[in-house]
This record gives C-alpha cells, sequence and structure tokens, in this order.
C-alpha cells in the first residue's frame, strides 16, 4: 500500500509539474481571471453561437472578458492578441482564424507568461504544439467530419458522382481538415469525382457565389459538398436559380449542424450535416479551472459531434443555432 501511494504521490506531482516542465506559462489559482477571448469573426450563425458561449460562460465563471473581433483578418487577430498581452490578461482563449499567421502571437504570449487556450481552429503544429507553446487545443475532429460526411455520400449514391466542393477559410484548420477527410473518402471510389473545389471562405453569399460560377463550367454536377452549412445554403440557392432541384437533381451535404441547416434538411434539400460545435464557453471554463490547479491537460480536448440527416433532423431542431 505504502508503494502505491508513493506512486500516486509522484503522479499527482507529476501532473502538477506538468505545464513548467514543459515551458508552458503557470496560471494562479483564484476565484476570477481576466480572460482574453479573440474571436475570427461574426459573420455566420455558428460564430454568433460560439462568441455568446463564451460571454455567457464568463457570467457563470466570473470573468472579466476582454472580447476582440479580428472582422476575418488574420493580421488584425494577431493585433488582438498582441493587445490582450498588453492588457495583462491572464489567459488568452483564441479562435486562430488561419493555421500560420496566428503562431507568432501565440508564441508572444507564452514569452509574455499568458497561457493560451486554442479552441474551434488549431495551429500548425509542426510549428507551435500543444503542452509546450499553448495549453490545448479544444476542438472537432475535422477530418472525421469530412469522412463521415463523404461515407454518407457514397452510401447515399452507390458510389457515383460528380462533385463540386466548397471549402472554407484557405489556410484555417477546418478548411485543411475537411477536405482531407472527404476527399480520401471519395479518392477511394472509382465512380466518383471532384471535378471542382474552390473556397467560399465559410459564408453564405460567397458560397452561392461560387456555385453559381462553379455551375457554368460543370452543369452536369450531381453532389455538393460544402465545409459548413452557410456554404451549403448558399448551394443550394444557386442551384434553384439554376433551375435545379437540391435534394432529387444535385445532393449536398455539409457540416455545423445550423438550425438553418436543419431546416434544410427536414425539407429535403440538404441531404445531411454533421455537428461542428460551437458551444465552447462551459469546456473552457472547466479547463482553465483545471489547468489552474495543476490537472493534466490532454493536447487535444475532443468535442464528439452527432450526424444529422432526414430521420433525426427535426428532433434535433432545439440542438440548432
Amino acid at each position: 500500500m505504502r508503494v502505491l501511494k508513493l506512486g500516486a504521490l509522484a503522479l499527482a506531482m507529476g501532473f502538477a509539474m506538468s505545464a513548467s516542465a514543459q515551458g508552458l506559462p503557470k496560471l494562479a489559482d483564484k476565484p476570477t481571471y481576466k480572460v482574453g477571448f479573440a474571436q475570427t469573426e461574426s459573420n455566420n450563425p455558428w460564430r454568433i453561437a460560439e462568441t455568446q458561449s463564451m460571454k455567457d460562460a464568463a457570467n457563470t465563471c466570473h470573468w472579466d472578458l476582454v472580447y476582440t473581433d479580428a472582422a476575418s483578418s488574420a493580421s488584425k487577430q494577431v493585433a488582438d492578441v498582441e493587445s490582450m498581452i498588453a492588457q495583462k490578461v491572464d489567459v488568452i482563449v483564441l479562435a486562430p482564424r488561419e493555421e500560420k499567421p496566428l503562431i507568432p502571437a501565440v508564441m508572444k504570449a507564452k514569452k509574455a507568461g499568458i497561457p493560451v487556450i486554442l479552441i474551434d481552429r488549431n495551429v500548425d503544429q509542426s510549428v507551435a504544439k500543444a503542452g509546450r507553446d499553448y495549453v490545448t487545443f479544444i476542438g472537432s475532429d475535422f477530418i472525421d467530419q469530412g469522412r463521415r460526411v463523404g461515407e454518407w455520400l457514397v452510401k447515399t449514391t452507390g458510389g457515383k458522382g460528380t462533385i463540386v466542393e466548397l471549402e472554407g477559410t484557405t489556410g484555417s484548420s477546418p478548411a485543411n481538415d475537411r477536405k482531407k477527410g472527404f476527399d480520401d473518402v471519395v479518392k477511394a471510389q472509382p465512380g466518383m469525382k471532384i471535378v471542382a473545389s474552390q473556397s467560399g471562405d465559410f459564408e453564405r453569399d460567397k458560397g452561392r457565389q461560387v456555385m453559381q460560377t462553379l455551375l457554368q463550367a460543370h452543369p452536369d454536377v450531381t453532389a455538393v459538398y460544402a465545409h459548413n452549412d452557410e456554404m451549403a445554403l448558399g448551394a443550394i440557392a444557386a442551384l434553384e436559380a439554376a433551375g435545379k432541384k437540391p435534394g432529387q437533381d444535385v445532393i449536398v451535404v455539409s457540416i455545423d449542424g445550423t438550425k438553418d441547416g436543419l431546416v434544410a434538411i427536414d425539407n429535403g434539400k440538404l441531404g445531411a450535416s454533421v455537428q461542428s460545435s460551437p458551444f465552447f464557453g462551459p469546456i473552457s471554463c472547466d479547463t482553465i479551472k483545471n489547468y489552474a490547479k495543476g490537472q493534466a491537460i490532454p493536447a487535444w480536448v475532443k468535442v464528439s459531434d452527432k450526424f444529422y440527416e432526414k430521420s433525426n433532423a427535426k428532433e434535433n431542431m432545439a440542438n440548432g443555432f
């Protein structure tokens, strides 16, 4: 028993020392924190829901929240983080717009002794690593999201299709990974081909415009894969304007699980969507508390995602945002 107790004590000490051993800034265990939240933009329901979740957490967790909106600019987001460092926040929660441009900001925060938690999007792991340069990444498995949508499309079409892909923000981790997950599934199907792939920047109207243009070059398209519901809804509008019937002439699939997306699934216009939860407030609160107490934080706090299709869309409307 004595050996077991000593072993447990050593393990606990190892956990408590994990931050300093890796060179991460420490965080004092106290009732309230000055928390910086650097948002990428507020141009779609997903981002708005994420911001609200963080503001709600600020109330329940007794944070003094310093909130910024980068307005779709990576350079502004870097400046936002630098401003938070100058304001001497206790911790920074960052949703990095792109994988590479935000790395210098993460490193500056570390040098200033401020721990950083990444949510919903990651940075380039070959340059900056969780557990060494920032505390953790809290988010979904974007590759798995793309894979699940791809497998549903294969099953639904019998492995046949001429596909247009609407990508998210160029250089962002969800766009990179959602593309990989889906494309890998399609490549394994001889009867399926992605004939065009272009960024719609996760925006509904850009998705509509891009789809409108791609339809002119590929009028024979039978399926559309959009990296989020907003672009999918834009694509549906473009298809209808071109006289095509989404859900019949062209199958559309996407990711996010927004309320509008669920309605489109229930109406038969959107085939399926993998949920990507924007509700990071509570889990960010818990992660900050646990880190301050010296608990071991995994490099990736994985968020589990539901899958929505016609059979369960209506009953899950309350989960939309």
